[in-house]
């Protein structure tokens, strides 16, 4: 048995909707990486406390539990999987793999057991289904009743919106109300968010570009809440996917971006990004509202108690520390002006598109952040307008297509060399190559054969003689009407042969489909 075990098509459940990725077994670790966000789970060996090998909707599953208190659940293996995920488990984290059915009496009625972060209702010992009790929203009381409400997922075809459970109104060994202590259980570790205690600190008026407006940002240990004058956004870290911090072209300015999933929502807008805007002259000094022993404590030399410097470098640096997320900034590509983004237009808005190391960002409306490993292929296209831009398509495994246009020629070069040293795949590398000259990009077709113009100057000629030999027999007077009106039947369908010819070189010329 080797030191790894990998399985692709392995399927986790977020909120109501299923996501699909690669799960990996390594003698120091379990890592799952999801396929459509790239999000990383990674539980290290000695955390593992048990593991249950179960038979579910998509096949097997297993449900890994940690001395932590988190459970994580797996679907879609075979049952053939078993006997070598079992061998792995006893033989490197010394865990034994058991199996355990899942109860299908259709009971609604049994035993209601919290463990970890997971509410489990039995019957007879078995499980009939389980909850995660980060996915509740709000947990309300009644009599003898307790409703647990849910948070959405947008790309969930079904939502679960509540779940109520009746309590038997026995009072406990302690005297304690059944109803209130199954409740407490459930807010002990669900995710509702309440401004709890003073903010560790507090940013006034910042510049947000999605969400539109200007929002007191109050950092707290477990989420930050945005307050502006019309809306307020609680966030939590969790829902966190990356952070980005990114230099404006002019040099004077940054952006700073963070990634969400599950977006926050205005109305029917969804925002999958939150986008700061900073003066790069802009200053600030920043006194945390903690004891300097509790910021070494919490944050590990991470923050200090007091801190100064540019505005941009204070919010990115507290958000890293309280996320705990690696900022991504722009690697080593250079622009035609020495900038680390290229000038585009995004659909009916003009942006600034940034290759990164390991994907593009294009801030900022809609702001676009696209992984290479999501990409299918890339393609350039010639501007439809003009000859001094280009367009820059990329199309995802999804099938999603991603066009930015008018791009200055004089980026082709660096882009072009910038996509080839990541080895993505080029539609069009063949003919782009051709077309690649000293300054990145072909100006005309000055230097070109152009074989509709050829065509075009000869059938001018001809119609020219044409019309030359009408004039000189009109003058001689021997045409009657007769003959005349033969003679532009004739031409009528002469020129009709000549349609398709030149409809196919206006496509060509063009770029329309055919």
């Amino acid at each position: 048995m080797g030191d790894t075990l990998e399985f692709n098509d392995i399927h986790t459940e977020l909120k109501g909707s299923w996501n699909d990725g690669r799960l990996r077994f390594s003698k120091q670790s379990v890592v799952y990486k999801s396929h459509k966000t790239g999000k990383v789970d990674s539980i290290p060996a000695p955390e593992l406390s048990a593991a249950q090998w179960r038979r579910v909707c998509l096949g097997h599953g297993i449900k890994l539990a940690t001395s932590t208190g988190l459970v994580y659940r797996y679907d879609g293996f075979r049952d053939t999987d078993f006997e070598k995920i079992a061998a792995f488990f006893k033989t490197n984290y010394k865990v034994e793999l058991a199996e355990k059915d899942m109860c299908v009496k259709g009971w609604n009625w049994g035993t209601a057991k919290f463990t970890g972060s997971l509410l489990s209702f039995d019957v007879s010992d078995s499980p009939v289904f389980e909850i995660p009790l980060s996915g509740v929203s709000q947990c309300a009381t009644g009599k003898n009743e307790v409703t647990v409400e849910f948070h959405q997922n947008d790309d969930a075809e079904v939502s679960l919106m509540e779940v109520r459970f009746y309590v038997p109104p026995n009072t406990g060994d302690d005297g304690s109300d059944p109803v209130e202590a199954f409740a407490k259980n459930v807010l002990s570790k669900a995710d509702v968010i309440q401004a709890t205690g003073d903010a560790v600190c507090v940013f006034k008026e910042l510049q947000c570009l999605t969400p539109r407006g200007r929002y007191d940002i109050r950092i707290y240990p477990t989420f930050l809440h945005l307050h502006g004058k019309t809306f307020d956004y609680k966030i939590p870290y969790t829902t966190v996917l990356r952070l980005f911090l990114l230099p404006h072209k002019d040099q004077r300015q940054m952006f700073f971006v963070i990634s969400l999933d599950p977006p926050i929502k205005q109305g029917q807008t969804r925002y999958h990004f939150l986008i700061l805007l900073f003066s790069k002259d802009e200053e600030l000094s920043l006194a945390l509202n903690m004891s300097e022993d509790e910021v070494e404590k919490r944050y590990e030399g991470k923050l200090s108690k007091n801190m100064s410097g540019p505005l941009y470098e204070i919010v990115s640096r507290v958000m890293k520390a309280l996320v705990n997320r690696k900022i991504t900034v722009p690697g080593n590509f250079q622009g035609h002006s020495r900038s680390q983004c290229i000038t585009c237009a995004y659909k009916a808005s003009s942006g600034l598109l940034y290759p990164l190391e390991r994907g593009f960002i294009y801030v900022h409306k809609p702001p676009v952040h696209l992984r290479f490993e999501e990409i299918s292929c890339v393609n350039f296209a010639r501007g439809t307008t003009t000859t001094r831009s280009f367009d820059f398509e990329i199309e995802t495994k999804q099938g999603n297509q991603y066009t930015f246009s008018n791009i200055e020629r004089e980026e082709y070069g660096k882009l072009f060399d910038f996509v080839n040293a990541k080895k993505l795949n080029i539609k069009n590398r063949g003919f782009k190559e051709g077309m690649k000259g000293a300054e990145g990009y072909s100006d005309s077709d000055e230097d070109q054969h152009d074989a509709y113009l050829e065509r075009m100057k000869e059938e001018g000629k001809i119609r020219e003689e044409g019309d030359g030999s009408d004039e000189s027999e009109g003058d001689s007077g021997t045409d009657t009407p007769q003959t005349k009106d033969i003679r532009k039947a004739q031409k009528s369908e002469v020129d009709l042969k000549k349609a398709p010819a030149v409809v196919e070189q206006i496509h060509l010329l063009c770029n329309f489909p055919r």
